[in-house]
C-alpha cells in the first residue's frame, strides 16, 4: 500500500487557511509552528480567549503506521470559566489511495455544556468544517 502523503493537522501555520475557527495560535515556549510531542502551544476556538494546549501524543505517519496527534487544552477560572479538552486525530492511509480521519474531542467544564446545548450544535459543525477543510486542503 503506498502512503497518500495525507497528513495529521501538525503544521498550526495552515490551520487558518482551512478551518476558519481558529485564531490567537502561539508557542509561548518557542518552537512551532509545527506541532511535536510535549510541545506546549495555545490557540482560541469558539470564542474562547486562546486556550493553553500541550501535544500529549505525537507520532508521524509511516508505512503501515498511522499518524497520530493529542492534545489537552485548557481554561483555567472559576466554575464558569474552567474549560479542560481532550482533542485527537488519526490519519491512516488505505488500499487503493484511501485516507481515513479519525478525530474525537472529550470536554469537561460549564462553557462545554453550554456550547452543547446550543442548535445547531457549534461544537459540532465547527469539528465538521475542520475535516472538510483538512481534506480540501490536502486534495490541491
Amino acid at each position: 500500500m503506498a502512503p497518500t502523503g495525507f497528513r495529521p493537522p501538525v503544521d498550526t501555520s495552515e490551520w487558518e487557511g482551512y478551518y476558519d475557527n481558529v485564531t490567537d495560535i502561539s508557542f509561548p515556549r518557542g518552537g512551532g509552528p509545527r506541532l511535536r510531542d510535549d510541545l506546549p502551544f495555545s490557540f482560541g476556538t469558539f470564542g474562547f480567549p486562546p486556550l493553553d494546549a500541550h501535544v500529549v501524543q505525537f507520532q508521524a505517519p509511516a508505512r503501515g503506521v498511522p499518524g497520530r496527534l493529542s492534545w489537552t487544552a485548557r481554561q483555567d477560572g472559576g466554575p464558569e470559566e474552567r474549560l479542560d479538552v481532550l482533542h485527537a486525530w488519526l490519519v491512516e492511509d488505505l488500499p487503493g489511495g484511501r485516507v481515513r480521519i479519525l478525530t474525537q474531542e472529550t470536554q469537561i467544564g460549564a462553557p462545554a455544556a453550554a456550547l452543547a446545548q446550543q442548535r445547531p450544535n457549534p461544537m459540532l459543525n465547527g469539528h465538521q468544517a475542520w475535516l472538510d477543510g483538512l481534506v480540501r486542503a490536502a486534495s490541491k
